[in-house]
């Protein structure tokens, strides 16, 4: 094959088989763990060509423009940007989800916020859920499939993520059913519907903790929304501050689900019960072992403490899911 061995900017005449074989020796040279799969990917996106039929047409010559394209996609990834990011797709649930450098790669441990929102709210007839940091709109996208029936609730502080959210609400046709809010946290609702209304808030709050930042990987420091990552010096800063919200909102034995790094459930858990608003329920592990989801539910009464106002908060801060 014609281009074999070689990267995609030196030869010329490519097969398909031999731009594959391109591709994969550029992201090979950049360290990519996988380039072979990436490679077959990245045709598949740029092609239209599945993996096997790429294998059944290597002969086929490509034109200049399908060179170009993969060539443009190739220098991309090559440069540590996240595949997902380079093909503007991620799978969540089983569903494809549009994403942009605007919000989170949505994460598998994430589907443990929906599994858990969804069991809370089947057996209710009209439930309110909370999307706090919907990001990409793959949490709140997920539930409303789940529950045809239930109120959703999408927030975040981005523009930009809003307008992904809003792509992937009506990509999969549930944006009639999902209200979205810009704003900081739980404060756009205020005033916007009735006090302690709402069944379940859920949340993939940022949790990297600030002596960790420079260990990410660059896929992950250098693309990813820093605001959809960054928690503070302990990685808790978001979770203590949606905690002290959450109250506002929570219907009696309403419940807050959110996403924790690894090590930081007990500390969330031992805050949330200090607050003397919420007991906690469950803590749910990922396929690693990892406590991943916090289940906090809200005291009837609160043991007589004043509700918080989230007007009352401090530096405005919202996560991406």
């Amino acid at each position: 094959m014609s281009g074999q061995g070689q990267g995609i900017a030196e030869a010329s005449n490519f097969s398909i088989g031999a731009l594959l074989a391109a591709a994969q020796d550029d992201l090979k040279a950049a360290g990519i763990e996988q380039p072979a799969l990436e490679a077959a990917w990245v045709l598949e996106h740029a092609l239209e060509l599945s993996p096997l039929m790429q294998r059944v047409k290597s002969e086929r010559l490509v034109t200049s423009d399908e060179r170009t394209r993969v060539q443009a996609l190739v220098r991309r990834r090559a440069n540590r940007e996240p595949l997902q990011y380079v093909l503007g797709t991620q799978e969540f649930c089983g569903r494809e989800f549009h994403v942009t450098p605007s919000v989170l790669i949505p994460r598998l441990e994430s589907v443990l916020l929906v599994e858990e929102a969804v069991r809370r709210c089947q057996e209710l007839s009209a439930a309110t859920v909370v999307d706090v940091g919907t990001g990409s709109g793959c949490l709140a996208v997920s539930v409303a499939l789940a529950l045809p029936t239930t109120h959703i609730l999408a927030i975040d502080v981005s523009t930009e993520a809003l307008a992904v959210a809003r792509v992937n609400m009506a990509y999969h046709g549930v944006e009639r059913r999902i209200e979205c809010f810009c704003g900081d946290l739980l404060s756009p609702l205020e005033g916007s519907l009735p006090m302690t209304q709402v069944d379940v808030i859920l949340s993939n709050p940022p949790y990297i903790e600030e002596m960790n930042w420079m260990a990410l990987q660059p896929e992950v420091r250098c693309f990813e929304p820093r605001l959809a990552l960054a928690g503070g010096r302990d990685g808790m800063d978001v979770h203590r501050r949606l905690i002290q919200q959450a109250p506002t909102c929570l219907k009696p034995s309403g419940v807050l689900l959110m996403e924790v790094g690894a090590g930081q459930a007990m500390s969330v858990c031992r805050y949330a019960e200090e607050t003397g608003w919420f007991r906690v329920y469950d803590v749910l592990q990922d396929r690693g072992g990892i406590d991943r989801v916090v289940c906090l539910e809200r005291w009837h009464g609160g043991l007589n403490v004043q509700v918080p106002s989230a007007a009352t908060e401090m530096t405005q801060f919202t996560p991406h899911s």
